[in-house]
């Protein structure tokens, strides 16, 4: 992973703990949100994501005091996650474009794309 977080700091230029966190959170989020068997093959296929994909435990991810549900829960969790690291909309967004082009580099498109198609709300958003 350390390829991508170098490649997040160059291009985004956040710090790398932050990147390294936001990656982190991307990638649990997949694995919180995903259909398990396509995120499954996906990080498999992205050297060192699955070790760097572990999702937090229920109820420590804030949900906009209830209302994520309304608004895609878990895509709003994980916007809300990366906004605690300090991230703005626009760099969550270059951060997100960023992971997701390494990914379908590293997995190919159809399979980064078939995770995207599995999770609710989430094509609205990258």
């Amino acid at each position: 992973m350390d390829e991508l977080v170098r490649r997040l700091v160059e291009r985004t230029g956040i710090d790398e703990a932050t990147a390294r966190s936001a990656v982190a959170a991307i990638f649990a989020f997949l694995v919180e949100e995903g259909p398990a068997d396509k995120v499954q093959a996906l990080l498999a296929r992205i050297p060192g994501a699955a070790g760097m994909a572990v999702p937090e435990e229920a109820g420590d991810a804030p949900t906009l005091g209830g209302f994520g549900g309304l608004m895609g829960g878990g895509v709003m969790a994980v916007l809300s996650k990366l906004q605690g690291l300090g991230l703005g909309i626009g760099e969550i967004q270059e951060v997100t474009q960023e992971t997701l082009a390494f990914a379908r580099e590293k997995a190919g498109r159809d399979a980064v794309d078939e995770v995207i198609a599995g999770i609710p709300g989430l094509s609205q958003f990258v």
